[in-house]
């Protein structure tokens, strides 16, 4: 299997140039504090996406490290719980279904108005309100009503009890004053937000930068790194080209560009463990992934170590399903080996015959099936090009092509997608909205239109309890099913992998969701960070 696509020395002569003339347009400037290897007290970082919004109401921040706001809760470097805008961890009843949460006193918002439990009240109800465009709501279901007492304390009824709750209050707090005073959807708070995080939106320029200053009265204490700047490069060799110049402080990387700056001394490469994983959707209403048997023999005739052997550089590890296999959720004995026999028997019992061109045809219908990508993002690229090449030694034709958000979230009803997802927080957390058939078509949730009622009643089985063996034989179930009746070929878990500059010191990695880079990498702390030169 080829794992990469091949470039010749001229091809890749004539990209590096693209590079550097791409990046000498799009630089930040060197008046807004965005110039990298700069002051001191400046960072800029280079990302691969931007949100669609600034606004947590509509989901923005909801797995932490905002920048601009604080939840009730936040992660240390280990993942675990620790007090934000709360005073302390929560008090929940014996019967799961009450939180108690104490605030901490003498917070105040950027344009500094106090912070109050009006506005956690405020933030979560307007979150479950039906006419609120917030794609993660469902992550709420839990949750019958939020109430405050007094200024300083919030309590929250569930209505059933819902384990992970405390991990949803690391959700960002809007103010009550601002965001409740305008049109939720496309008020001007979307782009424009005041939160009480350590640092302020100076400016956001789509596609280009997100700038921060400083918040000089932020609760935690005034960062040390007082400009810091994300540059939207989508594109990961102009991102490489753009560090390896001085214009950026630091980036996010595939692993084969990672390892290009191995040898430069200015220069320190941090590997975070991720539930990050790169999968192909299969959607139902295609005739074609829409076969049970088709699913199944693709399964197995995906070659996943070759993908984390040559695409990953080893840095990653073969996926069975959204829960990585070093995890305590991971159900021993899911895993699939490659066994492309074992994909060609399953196709053949089930009446998929190989024509002249050695592809598959079933009753008039050619196996056959578009395959979607993210353009410039060259793992998805080499992940799609190898799951083509593996699915056509078992006689399926799967073709590759490239394509902008704007342009394939149209066809993901019918097309494959070569799509990524993952959270690390609790097993409900992205195995409901993968997976759960009412959310078929709502955006990217469910994007295969999966439909499957045992894996429906496990999902809800196990966010209904805070039994851990219970939850443990719920999401037992869903793996198994997975094996059985595959909506998706997961192929890989990925590390994510950073480059940074040495004059921020030594910095720490936390285990990252598939949402990364804009929240995650070595700058999920950069409030903390202490520039030593």
């Amino acid at each position: 299997m080829t794992a990469r696509s091949i470039r010749g020395a001229g091809a890749l002569a004539a990209i590096a140039a693209l590079a550097v003339a791409a990046s000498a347009c799009s630089a930040p400037g060197k008046g807004d504090g965005a110039q990298g290897g700069g002051a001191k007290d400046s960072a800029v970082v280079g990302i691969a996406y931007e949100p669609d919004s600034l606004s947590p109401l509509l989901g923005y921040g909801k797995d932490g490290n905002s920048k601009i706001f604080d939840g009730l809760l936040t992660h240390d470097a280990d993942m675990k719980l620790k007090p934000a805008l709360a005073a302390e961890l929560p008090k929940i009843s014996g019967d799961g279904l009450t939180y108690t949460y104490k605030l901490r006193k003498g917070v105040k918002f950027s344009d500094g108005k106090p912070f109050t439990a009006k506005d956690v009240v405020f933030t979560y109800e307007t979150i479950l309100d039906k006419k609120t465009n917030n794609a993660s709501k469902t992550e709420l279901d839990a949750l019958k009503s939020v109430e405050a007492k007094g200024d300083d304390e919030v309590v929250f009824h569930l209505k059933y009890p819902y384990a992970p709750f405390a991990q949803r209050t690391i959700l960002p707090i809007a103010p009550e004053h601002i965001a409740g005073k305008q049109d939720v959807n496309n008020g001007s708070f979307t782009t424009k937000p005041v939160g009480t995080g350590p640092y302020e939106l100076v400016n956001w320029s789509k596609g280009e930068k997100l700038t921060f200053k400083a918040n000089p009265d932020y609760w935690g204490g005034a960062p040390k790194v007082k400009n810091f700047t994300m540059a939207i490069i989508k594109d990961d060799d102009i991102r490489a080209t753009r560090l390896r110049s001085g214009d950026l402080d630091g980036a996010i990387l595939p692993p084969n560009l990672a390892k290009t700056f191995k040898g430069e001394s200015d220069k320190k490469t941090y590997t975070a463990k991720s539930f990050d994983y790169r999968v192909v959707t299969l959607p139902t209403h295609n005739k074609v992934t829409g076969d049970t048997d088709v699913r199944r023999a693709l399964d197995v005739a995906v070659d996943r170590k070759a993908m984390v052997d040559s695409i990953l550089d080893g840095e990653g590890k073969e996926a069975y399903g959204p829960v990585p296999t070093d995890s305590e959720w991971f159900t021993k004995g899911t895993e699939r080996s490659h066994d492309l026999k074992k994909a060609e028997k399953i196709l053949d019992d089930a009446g998929w015959k190989k024509g002249k061109d050695g592809i598959r045809e079933k009753d008039g219908q050619r196996a056959s099936f578009p395959l979607w990508y993210l353009s410039g993002d060259k793992l998805r690229q080499d992940h799609a090009l190898a799951y083509a090449s593996d699915a056509k030694k078992a006689g399926i034709e799967v073709k590759v092509q490239a394509g902008t958000w704007e342009v394939i979230e149209p066809k993901m009803k019918t097309d494959a997608v070569l799509a990524g997802g993952g959270s690390p927080a609790d097993p409900d957390f992205d195995q409901y909205t993968l997976l759960e058939s009412k959310l078929a078509g709502d955006g990217f949730n469910n994007m295969a239109w999966y439909d499957n009622p045992a894996v429906d009643k496990a999902l809800e089985d196990g966010r209904k309890t805070d039994d851990k063996a219970e939850r443990k034989a719920a999401y037992d179930t869903v793996q198994r099913e997975l094996v059985k009746d595959p909506g998706y070929t997961f192929l890989t878990h990925i590390d994510h992998l950073y480059v940074v500059n040495k004059r921020f010191g030594d910095l720490t990695t936390q285990v990252e969701p598939h949402d990364h880079g804009l929240a995650s990498g070595p700058w999920w702390n950069v409030e903390d960070w202490q520039p030593t030169k």
